[in-house]
């Protein structure tokens, strides 16, 4: 199977997905004149924009139920597996794709949210909304649809139950059954319990889980602070092609780097846009520009935080494209690529602790991505059968689905979870793209439209008839909208 695994991501992470990634973020930056640079202030002045309603979320809890699934596994295993087959250049690939993406992730989450509905009593959105109601092609958002389902809700949630078998193992020596068997009873109850119980899991578990994270990078790096302009420089070089060990690598790093800064960060996949759509706000511009920051946020703070605590203590092996079985740098004999490096790194500062914590950080990190990952599948269920009978058996199955895929991730290698989930962001990704650089003038339409407002002292509030923005329904009908332009829609 691995085999198999291995031959369909050839060709699903090309080269051709590799520099769509980066051509689309180069696209959106300069479309919005670098939104990503302008608008940091509103970044943070949004946060606690949006308030929760009986049917939608806050802005802080979309962008918690946001984080939850870009910071996972890929934050801790993945930014170690690229260091090892793409060197430490590939982190500087990583905080490229972190800057480009975000202009990317406002231009999803944004149409996320202008071509929401309201199902069932709950907001629901994401690229099958937009590519139906904004592109009006059908057939092609069934074909998202299906896709995301099959990756949120069988391919992805294995990767990160494995990396929390893993990490659990190597820190307490629990065995991967016992892990599998506590994981899906706590997160059967969590997503049992519907989107808001998702969403005030997301909004206390995600803050709490990155800020520890990130105060013992802050120490380890404060502990060997003379070491930091060396690794800063290592970083650059390798990626540049300047240093003389990894030089050669250029082009795998910008591969690994961009392969798992996509996984980690999630600009462009299409998973942004499901939670985004799910808050209550006055302006769809409001949300997008709230999504951009998590990019930030993901990886520039806490992929650099990994990134730093293995580099800076030695603690991780590149791998020789060259020699097989050969190591360019071999700082960890008999360790394979993922979790065991960041473990093995903290472990070396505080001995007999860094294993544990690390474990127990991968445990939060990964849990909360398999939660939001459900989240994205369910919305996607919802949207194929939403008002037809049935819906309710789909979500049952849907849910036990991502159960055994949980257990059964849990007891695989960890080369054929990470395959299987590769092979899942990649069919998205493709997807997705293809249909934001179709649809992205309604994105770029309530960017301007933001910004006249706010130069005009106002509070931003969207009217897409004004804007001519067809087929936003939710906002024609909602309190946001302007009363005469309902009234003329009604």
């Amino acid at each position: 199977m691995q085999d198999w695994v291995n031959l369909i991501n050839s060709y699903v992470w090309s080269p051709a997905l590799i520099y769509l990634c980066l051509g689309v973020g180069v696209y959106f930056s300069i479309r919005t004149r670098f939104m990503q640079l302008r608008l940091i202030r509103d970044m943070f002045s949004l946060l606690f924009d949006g308030k929760a309603s009986s049917e939608g979320v806050s802005s802080f809890q979309a962008l918690s139920m946001t984080l939850s699934g870009r910071v996972g596994i890929g934050n801790i295993a993945g930014v170690a597996t690229a260091i090892a087959f793409g060197g430490p250049g590939a982190m500087f690939w990583m905080w490229m794709m972190a800057f480009l993406g975000a202009s990317t992730s406002y231009v999803e989450c944004t149409l996320g949210q202008i071509y929401k509905q309201r199902i069932d009593g709950q907001f629901r959105g994401g690229p099958a909304y937009y590519i139906e109601h904004g592109l009006k092609m059908r057939w092609y958002a069934i074909a998202f649809a299906l896709a995301t389902i099959l990756g949120c809700g069988l391919l992805l949630p294995g990767m990160q139950a494995n990396g929390i078998a893993s990490g659990l193992s190597n820190g307490f020596g629990i065995p991967p059954e016992t892990t599998a068997f506590g994981v899906v009873l706590v997160l059967a109850t969590i997503i049992f319990g519907g989107v808001k119980r998702i969403a005030r899991v997301a909004e206390v578990v995600v803050p709490f889980m990155a800020l520890g994270y990130i105060l013992m990078a802050l120490v380890i790096i404060a502990l060997n602070i003379h070491l930091l302009p060396e690794v800063i420089t290592l970083i650059v070089s390798s990626a540049l092609s300047f240093h003389a060990g990894f030089g050669a690598m250029i082009g795998l790093a910008i591969m690994w780097g961009v392969k798992r800064g996509v996984y980690s960060n999630e600009a462009g996949q299409g998973s942004g846009p499901h939670a985004a759509a799910a808050a209550e706000v006055s302006h769809p511009a409001k949300q997008g520009i709230v999504q951009a920051f998590a990019v930030y946020i993901d990886t520039l703070i806490v992929c650099s935080a990994t990134a730093f605590m293995i580099l800076i203590t030695g603690k991780f092996n590149v791998v020789d494209p060259n020699k097989e079985g050969g190591f360019l740098f071999n700082g960890l004999p008999d360790i394979a690529a993922g979790t065991g490096y960041t473990q093995s790194a903290v472990e070396s500062v505080f001995p007999g602790f860094g294993a544990m914590f690390v474990g127990v950080a991968l445990l939060f990190f990964a849990f909360t991505t398999i939660i939001a990952y459900y989240y994205i599948a369910e919305s996607n269920v919802t949207y194929l059968l939403q008002k037809r009978r049935g819906s309710g058996t789909a979500l049952f199955l849907l849910k036990c689905m991502l159960l055994t895929t949980v257990v059964y991730g849990a007891v695989r290698t960890s080369d054929l979870a990470w395959g299987l989930g590769d092979i899942g962001v990649g069919m998205m990704a493709w997807l997705n793209i293809i249909a934001i650089l179709l649809l992205q003038k309604p994105a770029l339409i309530a960017l301007k439209d933001y910004e006249a407002q706010k130069a005009q002292g106002l509070d931003p509030t969207f009217d897409p008839v004004k804007l001519g923005i067809a087929d936003a329904d939710f906002w024609v009908t909602s309190e946001t909208a302007q009363p005469a332009e309902a009234d003329k829609r009604k």
